[in-house]
């Protein structure tokens, strides 16, 4: 039998995607080595503690928490044994929000009682660049160095490329301008490491909440520009909502406090005469539109 539990813990832990159990309170039992390479968080660090403590803090698109709530799979699944797929997007150990599909089954008793749940995750990411692309990039300076998307280069090549594509086929496109709210203030709170850090952080959380077709760059300091493919205005402010709520749901742990911060966003979408300086100083004015209309919020015209 050890031998065998031997057997099953050595497959699980080479599998690719995280796998976890609970048991009927929701407490841990187990935490694989995919389960930590995709969350950054050790064995030894989840093992005990309930998934309801909120570890992973899994929330949808529009940011609505789930372990705290009825909305957890997990405990949907203890509760009505029954096995479901679901997406979220849960907390990495670095802070960013990572995209996940989720299935939950039951683990039954011989006499078919309910006694745990496994969760089997994987990453829902859309677009992650390759190491060889990020060398590529690197290597004709279009890659942002710190927050690893593409610098203000390449975010201007992407827009006369959309712009001309859609002036000889019609394609719509939209961008979004996104300024990091009071980023000073965690500079001079935390110093400039700290700060650096939230960059990647939120870098990263934009970038894993996209389509794949879709790009963020480094505009500059705490400034991105998304560009967004085959959109109406309606359908940019949904993205636009999407970022927002990812964003403000990034943290990172700092000796015990919790550093988040929000983003201000101004979105507009690109109509015939427009260039990149027009279309960028358009979505520029709306984002200072919802700074003062109270910050972490999409103003989209």
């Amino acid at each position: 039998m050890q031998l065998e539990d031997g057997f099953y813990k050595a497959l699980l832990d080479n599998l690719y995607d995280g796998v976890y159990f609970v048991d009927a309170d929701r407490c841990i039992t187990y935490w694989n080595r995919g389960a930590e390479r995709l969350t950054g968080y050790s064995s030894e660090e989840v093992f005990g503690r309930h998934c309801r403590e909120n570890i992973l803090e899994h929330v949808d698109e529009r940011g609505n928490r789930l372990c705290e709530t009825s909305l957890c799979p997990a405990a949907k699944t203890l509760a009505d044994g029954i096995a479901r797929e679901e997406e979220a997007y849960l907390h990495h150990r670095e802070g960013h929000r990572l995209p996940v599909a989720i299935r939950v089954a039951p683990i039954k008793d011989p006499g078919g009682n309910v006694i745990g749940a496994v969760e089997v995750f994987s990453d829902n990411t859309p677009r992650v660049l390759s190491k060889q692309t990020i060398e590529e990039l690197q290597r004709i300076a279009l890659l942002d160095p710190l927050t690893e998307v593409g610098n203000r280069r390449f975010a201007e090549m992407n827009l006369k490329f959309r712009l001309a594509e859609q002036e000889r086929y019609g394609w719509s496109f939209g961008v979004l301008f996104i300024d990091i709210d009071r980023f000073k203030e965690v500079n001079d709170k935390y110093g400039h490491q700290t700060g650096d850090e939230v960059l990647r952080m939120t870098a990263r959380s934009l970038s894993h909440s996209l389509r794949s077709f879709d790009v963020v760059s480094r505009w500059g300091g705490e400034e991105f520009l998304a560009v967004i493919v085959n959109v109406d205005r309606g359908k940019l402010m949904g993205v636009g909502d999407k970022l927002c709520a990812m964003v403000e749901h990034s943290s990172l742990d700092l000796n015990g406090e919790r550093v988040s911060v929000t983003v201000s966003i101004g979105g507009t979408v690109a109509v015939p005469g427009d260039d990149p300086s027009s279309l960028v100083r358009r979505a520029d004015e709306l984002m200072y539109e919802s700074k003062r209309a109270g910050r972490n919020r999409v103003t989209v015209g």
